[in-house]
């Protein structure tokens, strides 16, 4: 068996239940010391609460997990002081301004005047909010406001940092700048566990759980994942009412799915010769102005509807 102080991060068949809703279902995974972990999933998959159970937050209903050696069931207040948690939610005092936020978070972490001088310059310097430090907090941009959560939690230079959906609601720029902070922290050898739902940030982590109705339905790094469509051919489609179109194209039985992609959609084939024909002959019969049709590299999102449609149907195949 895996040592348990090998790995900041194990987890062995954890599960959540509220009542007889089953949020987390027997999840299990290792995470390897300065890995980016990425959960990917839509809201209600379970990310969360897998997060703050192994943040010592909510005590699970079955299984377990250890987070930096110590067992997030006995030891919850041990695996706090080895972790920073940055909330789905915006954790700081708004009525503060930005350095009497990193003073009270710096008091939180038992950082004392000499110390805590100079991580608090350096958590404004990563945050990019040098000669802001009398700004109130709730006035700055969300994206600085981001960073500086960010600042705040990890002032005690933990090990593990724990990021629950870390960018939801920033701007594009001041995600690159949030993930470019992250990649830095992993390069110095912190062990990040981060929750998406935005594909192109999933693109970011070393390896990825994919999470669908409480379960982790794969795992992997983003090549492996990918390799999962490799019997598959996926072509991009651009067309006049694409939500139709799609509907047209499933009711085929050679296709295997569809999916939204930005303005156009995706449709994923198995051997089917000359598909990208067959594909550009029905929708223009059916009315539709076609102007694109090429393959495509399978993204990540293709993966995860092809993972969670499979699931979806080997469970009806159980339950029938």
């Amino acid at each position: 068996m895996i040592g348990h102080f090998e790995h900041p991060i194990v987890v062995r068949s954890l599960t959540k239940k509220f009542g007889l809703f089953v949020a987390v279902d027997s999840v299990s995974f290792v995470v390897e010391k300065g890995e980016i972990f990425g959960f990917l999933g839509p809201n209600g998959a379970g990310k969360s609460t897998t997060i703050r159970m192994l943040c010592g937050i909510l005590e699970p209903t079955d299984g377990n997990a250890w987070v930096g050696g110590f067992d997030v069931r006995r030891e919850p207040d041990e695996v706090k002081k080895c972790i920073g948690y940055m909330s789905q939610r915006f954790s700081l005092y708004e009525d503060l301004t930005v350095e009497q936020n990193l003073i009270f978070f710096g008091g939180i972490y038992g950082l004392e005047s000499e110390r805590l001088e100079v991580r608090k310059h350096w958590a404004l310097d990563i945050a990019g909010l040098r000669g802001q430090e009398k700004v109130l907090t709730g006035e700055l941009p969300s994206g600085w406001k981001q960073r500086l959560a960010l600042g705040c939690t990890i002032l005690h230079e933990p090990p593990i940092l724990f990021l629950d959906e870390p960018t939801s609601g920033v701007d594009p720029i001041s995600r690159r700048i949030f993930w470019d902070l992250i990649y830095e922290l992993s390069n110095q050898g912190t062990t990040v566990f981060v929750t998406t739902h935005y594909m192109d940030e999933a693109e970011h982590c070393t390896r990825l759980g994919l999470m669908y109705g409480g379960k982790l339905i794969a795992l992997g790094t983003p090549t492996e994942l990918k390799q999962k469509l490799s019997g598959y051919t996926v072509y991009e489609v651009e067309s006049t009412q694409p939500l139709e179109a799609m509907e047209v194209l499933q009711a085929e039985e050679w296709v295997a799915e569809t999916s939204m992609f930005g303005t156009a959609f995706h449709v994923s084939v198995q051997n089917v010769p000359r598909a990208g024909l067959k594909i550009r002959k029905i929708l223009e019969k059916n009315g539709f102005e076609i102007r694109k049709v090429e393959k495509t590299i399978p993204s990540l999102e293709d993966v995860f509807i092809h993972t969670v449609l499979h699931q979806e149907q080997n469970s009806f195949h159980t339950e029938s």
